[in-house]
């Protein structure tokens, strides 16, 4: 038995049919305006004191809270990697989540929408390590291909923005999908769960879709408004001959698959353009930690270099190696701006005696900072070092 995803797909379509307006926060002191995700004002949102939706007031103040928290972000107005922009077409408010400039101002990116109940497999659910973004753009579609370029009539805002890691986890899901990747889970819309991607990310995901899947329709939806997009921009502005949608499906394809295979893979997910943050190394932590059943049967000194640091730039300093030994009980966010802070990168772990391997660009100062730290049990060189 199929069960019955929120909101209704007749609701979705009318949104789509009727166009979508952007959030307002204009609401009067005491009133909850209660919408379906992209309705109109006016249509399909009706106000309810907010004494009669009490089972309503937690998800509405976290979802002001998170828009505010959007808006105290300020997020400047250039476009970059891993950046969540909203643009207005048609009527309609549409996330896109970029990923790469393709060349001069043409951009690819994939579709972001807020439907987490008709996830599939292939679709990316950012989560609170994420924010601050757009609540209604959580859902990267990692199936969804698109391209766009700024430019007025699109009234573009940079909503959110990923981490790198984030944005390396959803290019390897796009990678499966444009494989045709079959995987080993069972069809069950609604289900949204945590998965393994490539064997070096964790994702939230959905299922896969299965014979006469609603989800189908769904996809159909937003695709068609992905293509129409790409579609009014092909068109040079006031052409009245509107071309078909399908006619800009040239401009928004997968990614060509890398020569040197899986590897190129990798190093494509993190080194993209080039790009890479300041704060990759403490980020690293993460995925250590999510992945040590898999960082266990693995030759470290083979894959630590790809799968823990981007791609630099230019050529990398000299860099010594590290062991700590953590305090127990300390928290995940307290040790990660202790790394920040020493710009270190996690390269093995957790060891003997739960040992981390840490590699440094200033080893002396490091150490200092290490040892002086009530959050570490005990630091030094690697055997055989000297710092």
């Amino acid at each position: 038995m199929t069960p019955d995803l929120w909101p209704p797909l007749s609701v979705i379509r009318h949104a789509f049919e009727t166009g979508a307006a952007v959030p307002d926060d204009a609401s009067p002191p005491g009133m909850a305006t209660v919408a379906m995700p992209g309705s109109s004002p006016g249509t399909g949102a009706e106000p309810v004191a907010a004494a009669a939706a009490s089972d309503l007031l937690l998800p509405l103040t976290d979802l002001a809270r998170r828009r505010e928290a959007v808006a105290q972000r300020a997020f400047p107005a250039r476009w970059a990697p891993g950046r969540l922009v909203s643009v207005v077409h048609e009527g309609r408010l549409l996330g896109v989540l970029l990923d790469r400039r393709i060349h001069g101002e043409l951009w690819q990116g994939w579709m972001a929408a807020g439907e987490a109940d008709w996830a599939s497999a292939f679709d990316v659910l950012l989560e609170p390590e994420d924010e601050p973004f757009e609540p209604m753009f959580g859902v990267i579609q990692a199936w969804n291909v698109l391209t766009l370029e700024p430019s007025p009539q699109l009234c573009a805002r940079v909503q959110g923005e990923v981490s790198a890691t984030r944005l390396a986890a959803i290019r390897a899901v796009h990678d499966e999908w444009a494989a045709h990747a079959s995987l080993a889970i069972a069809p069950e819309p609604g289900r949204i769960a945590l998965r393994s991607v490539g064997g070096v990310f964790s994702v939230l995901s959905g299922t896969p879709l299965g014979p006469q899947d609603p989800r189908a329709d769904y996809q159909a939806l937003y695709r068609d408004a992905g293509l129409r997009l790409g579609a009014a921009l092909a068109r040079p502005q006031g052409d009245a001959s509107a071309s078909s949608p399908s006619s800009s499906s040239s401009r928004a394809q997968p990614q060509s698959r890398p020569e040197d295979g899986w590897w190129g893979s990798i190093r494509r997910w993190f080194g993209a353009e080039g790009w890479a943050r300041p704060a990759f190394a403490v980020l690293a932590l993460f995925v250590v930690i999510q992945n040590i059943g898999v960082l266990g049967g693995r030759d470290a000194s083979e894959e630590d270099e790809v799968r823990f640091r981007a791609v630099p730039a230019a050529p990398a300093p000299t860099r010594a190696d590290l062991v700590v030994r953590w305090k127990s009980g300390i928290r995940m966010d307290e040790a990660d701006r202790l790394l920040q802070s020493i710009s270190a990168d996690v390269v093995g772990g957790p060891g003997g005696e739960g040992a981390w391997r840490l590699r440094v660009p200033e080893p002396v100062d490091a150490l200092a900072v290490l040892a002086a730290s009530p959050l570490v049990e005990s630091a030094g060189p690697v055997t055989g070092q000297r710092p």
